[in-house]
């Protein structure tokens, strides 16, 4: 299958490096430089597998052979799956979708890797609603072995399933979700992040000691406050948007989350959330 990522930013960039273990990609970003910088990025990484002995180096001269890069959105018109990795932004989202639904072959599947917009109302901008899905990858994603496959209103079953089998075929493990809110993991797990910021913003224990409580008494690999960082505090917000706007006010996003993104406090990437890096 031939397998077209837009936006090569860390998501975009470890989709495009996971799936070119068994699949043709083409990386999409309107950036020439931005798509340099990813391929060093994969290479780089694959690079560290080679030198750990997690892998030989033909295969990672294979997987660096099925990845190509395109600054033209037509560079992707061709393909069978297009997965878009864009901001979490549902104009944006809306914007390429219908450009994808007018460019593409009538027979290709779009999917979104969205961590809580509608895949309903990404699917209506298009004239196939019924093979617009979404495949919600998780950072980092060649580590990460979960993708939620969500079925919106109007997806067949034929396109759940064959997107199932494109995340079977790189050794992710899927499930599959009706849309909802969040999903799954981030209907879950956001709000755990958004209660141990209200947590730190009241006093109750400090950033480091509320991640190792959850680590030692929870078992959590990384604390709720580290997560948060690492996934970014801008794409908690917009996801705890979401579940306010869908939910209630039960997902209410915390004051203190709402400053820090103000701020531009947004963890690993600007350097500086909850933690310093």
């Amino acid at each position: 299958m031939k397998i077209g990522v837009i936006g090569s930013g860390v998501m975009g960039s470890g989709i495009a490096q996971t799936l070119a273990v068994a699949h043709e990609v083409v990386l999409r970003d309107i950036s020439s430089e931005m798509l340099a910088k990813s391929l060093k990025g994969i290479e780089k990484n694959l690079s560290r597998s080679v030198e750990k002995g997690k892998m030989s180096q033909t295969d990672m001269n294979a997987i660096l052979a099925n990845i190509t890069t395109s600054s033209d959105i037509r560079g992707i018109a061709h393909c069978d799956l297009i997965i878009e990795a864009a901001t979490e932004n549902v104009a944006v989202k809306k914007s390429i979708f219908k450009e994808l639904d007018d460019m593409c072959k009538p027979e290709a599947i779009l999917a979104t890797n969205t961590s809580s917009l509608s895949i309903t109302e990404l699917a209506m901008a298009t004239k196939r609603p019924s093979q617009v899905i979404g495949m919600h990858f998780f950072n980092p994603v060649p580590l990460m072995g979960l993708v939620e496959v969500i079925s919106g209103q109007l997806t067949s079953v034929e396109v759940s399933d064959t997107v199932r089998d494109v995340a079977l075929s790189v050794g992710k493990s899927p499930v599959i979700v009706n849309e909802a809110p969040g999903f799954v993991v981030n209907r879950i797990l956001i709000p755990m992040i958004n209660e141990a910021i209200g947590c730190l913003s009241e006093g109750v224990a400090s950033a480091q000691d509320i991640d190792t409580a959850m680590k030692l008494g929870a078992n959590h690999p990384l604390g709720p406050l580290a997560l948060a960082d690492l996934i970014g505090l801008d794409v908690c917000l917009a996801i705890m948007d979401t579940l306010f706007a869908e939910l209630g006010e039960k997902y209410k996003p915390h004051p203190l989350l709402k400053k820090m993104v103000r701020a531009n406090l947004l963890g690993r990437k600007t350097g500086l959330g909850f933690f310093k890096y």
